[in-house]
């Protein structure tokens, strides 16, 4: 270390990302990726404080760290506080603060939602609707302005009768309201005949919504999520189409950029890393 200036260790800073089911997949991402790089990882969790957030920043610069990937488990904007610019960051699934320049790794959201919005109009599908995402989150945005840009695309638009919230409330403190607003939404007899959803426990909703009402998936009603958190749509019968976050690539994505960083080499200010439509069982030709 003292010969060539550098420890060898990445840090890895993250909010709630280790709590949480499927995001954990950045962290294997980055892990298999800061082995096959030949450098040790150094893993700091923040809980979301900023505080704490400050005392992780003394901790990675105090084992001297050549670099630090920076992660949140779901896209926002960072603080400039969250940041310390003597230390060589990437960020992944977030966005730098503004006038800070840093290079990042995002979802390519409106890829896989392209996808999806194709599969649905190739089994018939005229009638979207859409339940939302909490808005306070960057991703609610990308989403729902994906889905319009392509049903634009293909001439068609997205119904406002038939959009609908799903989370409301602040973040970490939000609330669910996408099965009481899809059954006051598919209890009308003008419906569309397919809801796309902002992540996949809001299809969930929607899917308890139509069973209640004695509604069929997919035989009268299709419905698409986004996340393929696993836990839902490989447990749910039928299993749930969703379009898939590239975590794990992101991860690796992520250590790539750092170290190139780290070695004073040019690399692009931001990543996109295409999300992949996973078609199931709850997607099928419209009514």
């Amino acid at each position: 270390m003292m010969r060539q200036n550098k420890s060898g260790i990445i840090g890895v800073m993250t909010d709630v990302i280790s709590t949480t089911p499927d995001s954990t997949e950045i962290i294997r991402g980055i892990q298999s990726a800061v082995e096959g790089a030949g450098y040790s990882m150094l893993m700091v969790n923040t809980g979301g404080d900023l505080e704490r957030t400050r005392q992780c920043w003394r901790e990675l610069k105090g084992h001297r760290v050549d670099g630090v990937i920076y992660g949140t488990m779901f896209q926002r904007e960072l603080r400039q506080e969250e940041l310390d610019p003597e230390v060589k960051t990437v960020l992944v699934n977030c966005h730098e603060p503004p006038g800070v320049e840093v290079s990042k790794v995002v979802p390519g959201e409106p890829e896989g939602m392209r996808e999806a919005v194709d599969t649905a109009i190739a089994h018939g599908h005229r009638k979207f609707g859409y339940v939302r995402l909490n808005p306070l989150i960057l991703a609610a945005d990308i989403r729902e302005a994906a889905l319009r840009t392509r049903l634009g695309e293909h001439g068609l638009v997205l119904r406002e009768e038939w959009c609908i919230s799903g989370v409301t409330g602040p973040i970490f403190g939000d609330t669910f309201v996408a099965f009481d607003n899809a059954m006051a939404l598919l209890g009308k007899q003008d419906r569309a005949s397919i809801l796309f959803c902002g992540n996949d426990e809001i299809a969930l909703q929607v899917f308890c919504a139509a069973s209640c009402l004695g509604i069929r998936v997919p035989e009268e009603l299709s419905i698409v999520g986004f996340d393929d958190f696993k836990v839902v749509t490989e447990v749910m019968r039928p299993s749930l189409t969703t379009v898939a976050l590239p975590y794990y690539e992101m991860g690796q994505a992520a250590v790539a950029t750092l170290v190139s960083t780290i070695g004073n080499e040019q690399v692009p200010g931001v990543q996109s890393v295409a999300c992949r439509f996973v078609q199931r069982q709850s997607l099928g030709t419209a009514p």
